[in-house]
């Protein structure tokens, strides 16, 4: 086994090998620009760490784990577009950088480059790992969907909240570690508790992504702050804030949410103030580390040495550590 930091190099020497700069320039440049952009890679470390796990060299995950984030990335372009956000990893986004219609056909392009490194799998471990992808890609979609809709309605509920955030960003990270499994030909219950590993600690990355939204320091967090609030997207602080409100509270916060000023700041301030003020900024905290405790607890079920155990509780440790 190899270290979190380890595992990020690899897969970064890997990417580097990769041609992606190509003609036109005009579809792989923003690919190549997105990729370049970073981040923590999660989702392809993941693939890596998880194919070691089950007794597999690293080096035969790295197409899944590029193809794994490839297609993240390829969300994020696509998700930027919807969100109209201007800035990504503390970057502009590829639609702002380039343009629209740029955006849209360099983030399909992603996506059927996603698909083309599974291709350098043996037939039985293509097709497995082809069968999850689509899996997983459409529930992306689908929580994405779910994510616009719940824009418009007042009837949101936790529950609803919660399955949508499992799909639109859960489900890649159990993928992720499902991919490193497959590879490596873990049994079928093995694969299904690395996935389910990744699912709830996908949630409890989601719900503190939800929370640095509103809280986090734009220089860390590489994102425009109150972008949700801006949008009136009910998060889990947004429903949470509602389930604890006291009448007056509730009022100011539909009417907060139900307007688009010009300049936002005064909005965004006035919505944190309730969240603080109601205890639902607390609730949060909570549900975030309840949804990594129930990721550990996944983990019972595998027959995992100290070592192996504890390089996945590292990571999600470090994953539930950045700075707001």
């Amino acid at each position: 086994m190899h270290s979190l930091s380890q595992y990020q190099d690899f897969f970064s020497d890997y990417l580097l090998g990769q041609q992606l700069l190509k003609e036109p320039n005009q579809l792989y440049e923003p690919i190549d620009y997105i990729i370049g952009l970073g981040g923590k890679r999660m989702r392809p470390i993941l693939t890596l760490m998880s194919a070691e796990i089950f007794g597999t060299d690293y080096k035969q995950a790295l197409p899944a784990a590029l193809a794994i984030e490839m297609f993240h990335n390829f969300s994020l372009v696509h998700d930027d577009i919807m969100d109209d956000a201007p800035l990504r990893r503390g970057n502009e986004t590829v639609h702002e950088k380039w343009d629209l219609n740029t955006g849209i056909l360099s983030g399909d392009a992603m996506l059927i480059l996603a698909y083309q490194y599974f291709e350098q799998y043996e037939p039985a471990v293509f097709r497995d790992l082809a069968k999850l992808f689509s899996k997983t890609a459409i529930e992306v979609c689908e929580g994405q969907q779910w994510d616009v809709d719940f824009e418009t309605r007042d009837d949101v509920t936790l529950p609803e909240y919660l399955h949508m955030i499992k799909c639109k960003t859960a489900v890649l990270v159990g993928a992720a570690l499902k991919m490193g499994a497959i590879i490596a030909g873990a049994s079928d219950e093995d694969s299904d508790a690395i996935y389910q590993f990744g699912c709830n600690l996908g949630i409890a990355f989601q719900l503190q992504d939800d929370y640095l939204d509103a809280f986090g320091d734009p220089k860390s967090f590489g994102k425009q702050t109150g972008g949700d609030i801006i949008e009136n997207k009910k998060t889990y602080l947004y429903l949470k804030t509602l389930e604890f409100a006291k009448d007056g509270q509730r009022e100011q916060l539909l009417h907060l949410y139900s307007v688009h000023p010009n300049d936002n700041t005064d909005k965004v301030i006035s919505v944190k103030e309730i969240y603080n003020a109601t205890g639902a900024s607390d609730a949060t905290r909570d549900a975030i580390r309840e949804y990594t405790e129930k990721a550990f607890a996944n983990l019972d079920s595998l027959n995992l040495t100290r070592e192996k155990r504890e390089l996945l509780e590292s990571f999600g440790q470090s994953l539930m550590q950045r700075q707001v």
